[in-house]
């Protein structure tokens, strides 16, 4: 079975579903094939319900700093740790997943920064420059120690796989602002930890789900998406097979009824080939200058950010950069490791937020910094570390920022104990979080649902409360 473009007439023996099938390949790098192999449910991404009220926020970067970066050591200042370092806690004794010895006193200097005076540590001190914009959430807690149940939870809304990812639940309540590219893009040089069931849209219509693009050491971007454009058949020539599709299209619906998941096949293509022009354009990040480059550093996570930039500049809804492979923030040996982690993310993360501003973007774009949990105030002890110089999981208290998108900027809420061990006032749970995102962006977390199973189903799962202080 298969089209030649040579030809006017389409083989007869050929299914429908074989032709989109075959014509995904051009298109390997933008999930096609995953899409179009299984069936989708129901709506398609230019068919979005509209917002409950008016949001503040109309688009998401989610800059997610995957392995745990330690809160006690970036935005959460704790004067008693440093008195007590080398000494047992006074009160209670942290329970952790590894076995724990003394505390340990952040190595790196904390000054209080901007016109707002929140400490912040010199690790981040040009995102520190950038501090009377965000909100430093210091209250977070998550439900369990482990990187797996965290990546899923804050991913998804829940601890196990199976459920869609928070960019899915954005992109099927927004839709999608420019049809010529996806509406949901996920950047990472690799996998994280779990992989691409982060970015699933699990039950939702397989339209939402994220666009992985592997950028890895690459600015090419015929390198960075190497299979998007058809190196076969011209631009004229791929439009006619698109158009016979939708002449099939109308002529089976006309016979047979309605089938969304044709509709929603149909779609993705038609993105997929406009694709071929737009995507080259933003994903090409030698058209920034010199110095623009620079500022955001040779780094992959650094060029994530500057492509973070230049899609929700083009309308991409949500666009999640994960800062690498793996978990590269787990750093249970040496915290000093934090050293050479912030050197990429720092300068990546300030430039991101002074170039939204500068254009107007920030206003009405959400920016998330944080990963999946934060790491212990007391030094790890295991036989699994060498240097002993490191820090546990700690998913009892941790921050998170937020910046732009409707949040009040050069705030701090709520707070962990002395020591940083556990989030003891105002605490925010990752529900908590998601359903302030939503409300951000337009949305009551309780009504933004997909009927599913006989269930309706929602990011927030059965909990969730907006943390309206945070909120302008």
């Amino acid at each position: 079975m298969f089209f030649n473009p040579g030809q006017s007439t389409l083989t007869s023996h050929m299914s429908r579903r074989s032709l989109l099938q075959s014509l995904s390949g051009g298109f390997g790098s933008v999930a096609l094939a995953n899409i179009l192999a299984q069936p989708l449910l129901a709506g398609t991404a230019g068919n979005a319900p509209k917002t409950h009220f008016e949001g503040k926020a109309k688009r998401v970067v989610f800059l997610f700093l995957n392995g745990g970066p330690s809160h006690v050591d970036t935005f959460d200042f704790k004067p008693m740790l440093q008195k007590y370092n080398g000494k047992p806690m006074p009160t209670e004794n942290p329970k952790t997943e590894r076995k724990t010895g003394n505390l340990l006193g952040s190595p790196f200097a904390f000054r209080k920064r901007g016109q707002s005076g929140i400490e912040v540590s010199d690790l981040f001190s040009q995102f520190g420059a950038e501090i009377d914009d965000a909100c430093v959430i210091r209250s977070m807690h998550t439900d369990r120690p482990f990187h797996d149940a965290g990546f899923f939870l804050m991913s998804t809304g829940h601890n196990l796989a199976g459920r869609p990812s928070m960019g899915s639940w954005i992109t099927y309540g927004l839709g999608v602002e420019n049809q010529n590219l996806p509406g949901y893009v996920v950047l990472c040089p690799g996998l994280p930890t779990v992989g691409p069931q982060l970015w699933g849209s699990s039950f939702l219509p397989g339209a939402y789900q994220g666009t992985h693009i592997i950028n890895k050491n690459e600015v090419d971007p015929e390198k960075l998406i190497p299979n998007l454009r058809n190196v076969q058949l011209s631009n004229s020539s791929q439009r006619r097979q698109v158009d016979l599709l939708g002449k099939m299209n109308e002529s089976f619906t006309r016979r047979a009824g309605s089938h969304p998941e044709l509709d929603s096949a149909i779609s993705t293509m038609e993105t997929a080939f406009r694709m071929q022009s737009e995507a080259m354009d933003a994903f090409d990040i030698r058209k920034e200058s010199e110095e623009t480059r620079g500022r955001y550093g040779d780094s992959d996570f650094g060029r994530g950010c500057l492509l973070a930039r230049r899609l929700v500049e083009r309308g991409v809804r949500m666009v999640q950069v994960f800062f690498g492979p793996g978990q590269p923030w787990d750093n249970h040996d040496d915290i000093m490791d934090h050293q050479k982690l912030c050197s990429q993310a720092d300068p990546a993360i300030a430039s991101l937020i002074k170039d939204l501003r500068t254009s107007g973007l920030l206003k009405d774009t959400l920016v998330i910094i944080g990963g999946e949990f934060g790491r212990t105030p007391a030094a790890e002890v295991s036989g699994l570390v060498k240097v002993q110089n490191g820090r546990d999981h700690n998913s009892l208290g941790f921050s998170t920022v937020l910046v732009g998108g409707g949040v009040r900027g050069g705030t701090v809420y709520g707070s962990t104990d002395d020591f940083g061990y556990r989030a003891v006032e105002n605490p925010v749970h990752v529900h908590d979080l998601h359903a302030t995102i939503l409300h951000l962006l337009g949305f009551d977390h309780t009504r933004l649902t997909y009927r599913y199973s006989g269930r309706d189903f929602r990011l927030t799962d059965v909990s969730g409360v907006v943390v309206k202080d945070i909120v302008t």
